[in-house]
């Protein structure tokens, strides 16, 4: 996905998916990699100007049908009650980095490893967890004493 290039270029640039495509595995993929938004092809032109707008203002432009297809395919079941979940040394390290606030770019310079790497690390880590966004995972990272 060329997403993943332009984010390791220019992490800050909003991105806005432009598809014929409404496929959640696709959307939650472009969730993952920091995508601000989701345009089908088959929107009018005022939705699509209005959406290019509403990203570049710096705000997400999900519609909540493709944000509940695209997230839930994110998402794995969770058991209740407290339960531990299995991360590698470097799944752990790449959520602490995320809890202290760094970005991509930043993990994967600080561990000198590529941008994709990072993205790939932080997608499995929410799918381990049973959460949907960094900000979840931060959380559940200082609440369990990971930071």
């Amino acid at each position: 996905m060329a997403l993943s290039h332009i984010k390791a270029d220019k992490p800050d640039l909003p991105v806005l998916l432009f598809s014929a495509f409404d496929n959640s595995a696709l959307l939650a993929q472009g969730i993952a990699m920091g995508a601000n938004g989701f345009v089908p092809k088959t929107c009018t032109k005022d939705e699509l100007v209005q959406t290019v707008r509403t990203v570049v203002a710096g705000e997400d432009a999900w519609p909540d049908k493709a944000l509940r297809s695209g997230r839930g395919s994110l998402r794995t079941p969770r058991l209740e009650g407290n339960i531990e979940v299995a991360l590698s040394q470097r799944e752990g390290e790449v959520l602490r980095k995320t809890a202290l606030g760094l970005t991509n770019k930043q993990i994967a310079e600080e561990l000198d490893i590529d941008y994709t790497t990072v993205q790939l690390y932080i997608h499995q880590l929410l799918r381990k967890i049973g959460l949907v966004d960094r900000t979840q995972a931060a959380l559940w990272a200082v609440r369990n004493g990971l930071v």
